[in-house]
């Protein structure tokens, strides 16, 4: 294998490049994304960068001299155009680059609000990469007002944010309850109240109808027919994988690329990891939105270019920062029919299937992530009437 092509500078495909040489690959590496900055941490945009307490430096991953240092050619502000699967080329704007293997680490595409109901007015913002940061870092002044769309973790973490800036935050949430599809109705709660300590204004249980405005955002109209004035909008409305080019290739796509245990695609020469992929997982299919997702899935691939061989099963893990709170979640709570709660000096919401440990949302307490974290690793379920006890040493149910 003479050369790696890896379409995708985000933190797979950065993680997946440094690993390659960490293994000892001598081969030419060719790193390639579309933004015109070196890969950076995504975490902190929407938090202590858009807060003003991060500088843009601090954001990248590895100082650009890593690169050059480790030869892995960078080329920034270079979007791939297509794949021939039959030369074995990518076409970039200028350039036709060739390879023996190639990697996808094309991350994802924030969802965006339909233009119909007033999704491309002026002020109307997402939250995913560092231009869009950039773009709605001056509409965050003490005194506005902003209506976030979506009560998912992207539009929490954006609240949060905007509360701390001193703006007039209302959130909306089309489903019953915030976080209804990633989280209990317990941490729901918790969460929900922590908001409202701070002054944002949740609906729930109602949807956005439109944007109103003639040249930019000037307020929305909600499907029970409220009206709110709104400086700006942020859209926190989900992912998607961003597959165009692997399906412009004919590739096989399954809730993103599709690969096999091991990361290969439905091309034996093209291997994909992060955000975009898919891959088998206990009899299903799964497709991971993480960081460490991204830095473990793009370092096992890099180890199987170089024939380890290896599936992977991984624990996913998950966090988010709002206001003072760190939610730290360990597994994946799909299917649980029970939570059991803990509270001790902090609280921590453990998710059941039977007897069976699925996950634990860890608020405040990275004990009992860490603990939820190691027994989900070993296959191993603690007796619920000893999580709830607040006198159980947690370390105690790892020898149990």
């Amino acid at each position: 294998m003479q050369s790696v092509v890896v379409v995708g500078a985000g933190q797979a495909g950065a993680s997946l490049v440094a690993k390659l040489r960490n293994l000892g690959y001598d081969g030419k590496i060719t790193l390639i994304g579309a933004e015109p900055v070196p890969p950076y941490q995504r975490p902190p945009l929407s938090k202590a960068y858009l807060l003003g307490e991060m500088a843009l430096e601090r954001l990248f991953l590895r100082p650009e001299s890593f690169y050059a240092d480790q030869k892995v050619t960078l080329r920034l502000g270079a979007p791939v155009r297509s794949i021939d699967r039959i030369a074995q080329t990518v076409m970039l704007d200028d350039e036709t680059l060739p390879y023996d293997a190639l990697v996808l680490t094309t991350g994802s595409h924030p969802r965006r609000l339909p233009d119909v109901i007033g999704g491309a007015l002026p002020g109307v913002h997402v939250v995913r990469d560092l231009a869009d940061v950039d773009a709605m870092g001056p509409e965050f002044v003490p005194g506005r007002w902003v209506v976030i769309v979506g009560g998912g973790y992207i539009g929490l973490e954006a609240a949060a944010v905007a509360a701390k800036k001193g703006l007039d935050v209302t959130v909306l949430e089309m489903a019953p309850r915030i976080l209804q599809r990633v989280a209990a109705p317990e941490t729901s709660d918790a969460i929900r109240a922590l908001h409202l300590e701070h002054g944002v204004s949740i609906r729930e249980g109602v949807g956005l109808a439109r944007i109103e405005g003639a040249n930019r955002v000037e307020g929305v109209t909600l499907s029970d027919g409220t009206s709110l004035a709104a400086d700006f909008v942020i859209a926190g409305i989900g992912i998607a994988p961003a597959t165009e080019l692997a399906e412009a290739a004919g590739l096989m796509l399954e809730n993103g690329i599709m690969t096999d245990a091991q990361g290969r695609t439905s091309d034996p020469h093209i291997w994909a990891a992060g955000d975009c992929a898919s891959f088998p997982w206990r009899g299903a299919r799964l497709r991971l939105e993480s960081v460490q997702n991204a830095i473990d899935q793009a370092e096992l691939v890099a180890e199987n270019l170089l024939g380890a061989g290896r599936d992977y099963a991984p624990v996913p893990w998950f966090w988010s920062d709002q206001y003072d709170l760190k939610l730290q979640i360990a597994g994946l709570n799909t299917g649980y029919d029970h939570v059991v709660v803990r509270k001790a000096d902090a609280t921590s919401h453990w998710y059941f299937a039977g007897e069976k440990l699925l996950a634990v949302d860890a608020l405040n307490d990275p004990r009992a992530f860490m603990v939820g974290k190691r027994l989900l690793e070993a296959g191993r379920s603690p007796d619920p009437a000893l999580l709830s006890d607040p006198g159980t040493d947690l370390k105690t149910l790892l020898r149990a």
